[in-house]
């Protein structure tokens, strides 16, 4: 599937970039191929535009914000680099500086701009009116537990690849054999599976290897523990990964398979615990998710990010009796995509039919 060929995709929130990115001025993203710049507003809250002045096409994203009087600040109106004309969050041009005070500008004067909001500590940006709700993440407001920003970066691969992965219990004792993986149970453990309107919840417990110098983590000292895994997807690609430990450890993953265009997606990955930094450091947990999460990379970064979505299409991918959660996020795309009149599009494609409108 080539996301960016997909429209609906275009009607969903997603995670762009840390509010902390923006501190020091504009930043330019790419989302679903669409060259977009960030900023903070006057009034403090994270703005998206097409990253174009409308007068001679350059970058917003190379220019800076300015407050009412025109002067350079880290937050305000966006001001073009090129020519000074400067545009307020409605992607409104407000500013000429080559105009006498008091000259109209025209409303004709603008950029596109997208719809953008503030929320766990991040910029959200939908490219058009958006038909559902940012996933919530209750823990962010919860003082029973932490939130440590781990990872905001760039994989050569797509979000369904990402997806699909985060669900795959079949890898752990290959990908993850330097980790946490037993390349002794090579069989995986089984999901209990239980769909909903946004996408599904999948229940299972595995073992897991727990080296000494791991024993923080997991909050237990046997050499293999048990990860007690209660996974969620939600359209179209996020996804929770609640992990219980025997300790009563919670290692809470929240992932955000942000889609750049058709071979790039932001990987953006919040982690919650329900213990204290004198049991198990931020910087330990990082490493140790980092470690993790470089084998996933490796190794989808090898895959072809055009996945199939699309299962009536035969002889592409072959799939086993694991593969069961990749199946339903597949099906759960499909019927998205048919009720918003759209087929798969994939590379390769003469031509693209659209199916009819489900009623």
């Amino acid at each position: 599937m080539l996301v960016t060929q997909q429209p609906v995709f275009r009607k969903f929130w997603h995670a762009v970039m840390p509010l902390t990115e923006l501190a020091s001025g504009p930043r330019p993203f790419r989302l679903l191929g669409e060259d977009i710049v960030l900023f903070i507003d006057a009034s403090g809250q994270p703005a998206a535009l097409r990253d174009r002045c409308c007068h001679r096409t350059a970058k917003l994203s190379k220019g800076w914000c300015v407050d009412s009087e025109g002067q350079a600040c880290g937050t305000g109106a966006i001001q073009c680099g090129y020519h000074g004309w400067t545009y307020d969050r409605s992607g409104q041009v407000i500013r000429i500086p080559q105009y006498e005070p008091g000259r109209t500008i025209s409303p004709d004067y603008k950029t596109t701009a997208y719809r953008c909001t503030a929320r766990y500590g991040y910029a959200w940006v939908a490219l058009e009116e958006p038909i559902a709700d940012i996933p919530a993440i209750p823990e962010f407001d919860d003082p029973g537990y932490r939130t440590i920003f781990q990872f905001y970066e760039e994989w050569q691969t797509s979000p369904m690849r990402a997806l699909e992965n985060s669900f795959d219990n079949s890898h752990f004792s290959f990908v993850h054999r330097a980790t946490f993986g037993v390349a002794a149970s090579p069989k995986p453990s089984r999901y209990e599976l239980v769909e909903n309107e946004s996408g599904f919840y999948a229940e299972t417990v595995i073992e897991a290897t727990n080296p000494v110098k791991f024993h923080a983590i997991s909050g237990v000292t046997d050499p293999i523990t048990t990860r007690h895994m209660r996974n969620a997807y939600f359209l179209p690609f996020s996804r929770r990964l609640d992990i219980e430990y025997p300790s009563g450890v919670r290692h809470i993953i929240i992932n955000c398979f942000t889609p750049i265009d058709d071979g790039r997606m932001q990987l953006c990955q919040w982690l919650f615990r329900n213990d204290t930094e004198a049991d198990c450091s931020a910087q330990m947990l990082i490493d140790f998710d980092e470690a993790v999460t470089r084998e996933d990379k490796d190794i989808l970064e090898s895959t072809d990010p055009d996945a199939l979505v699309d299962t009536r299409r035969r002889g592409v991918e072959y799939s086993m009796e694991s593969d069961r959660p990749g199946m339903l996020i597949r099906k759960h795309l499909m019927q998205l995509l048919a009720r918003h009149g759209e087929a798969e599009v994939h590379r390769g494609m003469s031509a693209v039919i659209p199916v009819a409108k489900a009623a």
